[in-house]
């Protein structure tokens, strides 16, 4: 193991198992794969879980693990596994460290599994669409090499740049063309795993099957509680000869709700759908403006640019400013595939939404979000920096509650945060509505106050309007406490399940609300 070359200004408690020894870790690892340095424990203490940033930012690292270590091979996580239930010391699998649920924080220290050097993609199959690689694969890294044999897998999270293949399959993920490709779930149709005995488990490979419970799916969104995934088989697709563009204006949210709807339920499939709310379409449009020099446009740059600051501040400026901008609602879709399709798909959905009344905006507002889709994901340090906290809260529900859904959230964080919406995986049953917020304190305890209470409130309010509480980003710590009321006695079968598979408790404790 390396010297520790740091003084960190953040003070760490001391290793809660100090039962495993380096030399236990490095003659399973080796000397470089090994580390307890102050760095790494700082690093791998959290992941982008917004509560765990704001510890970061007051200097608190109130979850450190006790070491971290690289395995190369599966053998290398099967001789942990039965060192870890031998002293029973806890296991976190680590991917990318991109969830924003606290799904890695190590909360009973224990030993970080870092996979992100299990990266080799192990087949492609061209005549069944099928493609198989190691778990700590990075996932653009992934999407580009099977892009270089002509396929996609049609799956792209805003944290494509930082999150690999195991993660999506561990949390449910989803891709910002789920509409047309599906989330995770809809593509995995093999793993492999190392259960907590450290025996190696691997799904049979077929489309489908009659033979009991899915335990594919049982792995999936399992958060690492329930095996360390190793590999993954998906279904990948050829990449699209055509992919087409367009925006529409709606007047409200409402309509442009039941326009998704029409289009799913008429059988067309968008790669992507995305409707704003009156204040997301305001911020949306503010940043594909060019900045202009002089006049009129000008001031009217500055007193946006203005409001978008003070808002945060200020979130009971909300309510005036969304009644000064109301009336414009964006939605864009973007259609790919074989080019007649595409065709036919965009000139359908387009009368669709003019039936409906919206005004038809070209190609241009859905290109420009195609071309900076990722960008968000990297313009909020900004705001944290200067003591804010930014949040995302994706829940779904069926279309007869989804208008309630809506209302019912941002009326409960009214006042309290600036909140905004937009809404993206539609399917034909129902949608994902995608909320942001943000909000400070008048001190750093205060903004932790009011992250929690506004947490609860949102997850509240959702619940009670039949959502799910969470469509994709995972369960991890935050959303923990709810677990209960999601699955009611499916909880206590989860219980079970995870106490047959890993009686000494092990992977991961904590999560899932076990």
């Amino acid at each position: 193991m390396a010297p520790d070359p740091t003084t960190p200004t953040m003070k760490l408690r001391s290793p809660v198992h100090p039962s495993v020894t380096e030399s236990d870790l490095t003659r399973i690892f080796g000397q470089d794969r090994v580390s307890r340095r102050s760095v790494d424990r700082i690093t791998y203490s959290r992941d982008l879980w917004p509560r765990g940033m704001l510890w970061s930012r007051q200097g608190r690292v109130p979850h450190p693990p006790d070491w971290i270590v690289w395995p190369e091979k599966e053998e290398q996580i099967v001789q942990l596994l039965d060192l870890a239930n031998r002293k029973k010391v806890p296991i976190i699998p680590y991917g990318a460290g991109s969830g924003v649920c606290g799904g890695t924080v190590p909360i009973q220290g224990g030993i970080i599994l870092d996979l992100k050097r299990m990266t080799r993609v192990l087949e492609v199959k061209g005549d069944s669409l099928l493609a198989t690689a190691e778990c700590g694969i990075n996932g653009q890294v992934f999407e580009t090499e099977l892009n270089r044999r002509g396929f996609t897998m049609g799956h792209f999270p805003s944290s494509i740049y930082c999150s690999t293949l195991g993660g999506w399959i561990a949390t449910r993920s989803a891709g910002q063309l789920s509409t047309r490709y599906g989330k995770i779930e809809d593509m995995v149709l093999g793993v492999r795993a190392v259960l907590a005995s450290g025996e190696i488990y691997q799904t049979r490979i077929t489309p489908r099957r009659a033979t009991g419970p899915d335990l594919v799916q049982l792995l999936v969104g399992s958060e690492g509680t329930l095996g360390v995934l190793t590999q993954g088989t998906v279904r990948i697709h050829r990449l699209p000869e055509s992919r087409r563009f367009r925006g529409i204006m709606f007047q409200d949210v409402e309509s442009g709700m039941e326009t998704i709807r029409q289009v799913l339920q008429q059988g067309l499939r968008p790669a992507a759908v995305r409707l704003y709310d009156e204040l997301d379409t305001f911020l949306v449009g503010s940043k594909k403006r060019k900045k202009p020099k002089n006049g009129l446009a000008a001031v009217i740059g500055r007193v946006q640019k203005t409001l978008e600051h003070q808002m945060i501040a200020w979130p009971e400026l909300v309510g005036y400013l969304e009644k000064w901008i109301g009336g414009r609602c964006l939605l864009i879709f973007t259609f790919e595939g074989q080019t007649e399709m595409t065709r036919l798909e965009d000139a359908l959905a387009l009368e669709c939404c003019e039936s409906n009344g919206g005004r038809d905006l070209g190609p241009g507002p859905a290109r420009h979000w195609w071309d900076h889709r990722y960008d968000v994901s990297y313009q909020q340090s900004a705001l944290l920096e200067k003591g804010y906290f930014v949040d995302t809260f994706e829940v779904a529900t069926t279309w007869e509650h989804l208008p309630r859904l809506y209302r019912q959230v941002r009326e409960a964080l009214s006042g309290r945060v600036v909140v905004m919406a937009h809404f993206s995986h539609a399917y034909p049953e129902g949608c994902s509505i995608y909320f942001t917020f943000a909000g400070r304190g008048s001190d750093e305890t205060e903004t932790e106050a009011l992250y929690e209470e506004v947490w609860n409130l949102a997850m509240e309010a959702a619940m009670s309007a039949n959502s799910t509480l969470s469509h994709h980003h995972g369960v991890g710590l935050s959303k923990a406490p709810f677990m209960g009321r999601e699955l009611g006695p499916g909880l206590g079968m989860l219980r079970k399940i995870k106490a047959a598979l890993d009686p000494n408790g092990i992977l991961n404790p904590g999560k899932l609300g076990m």
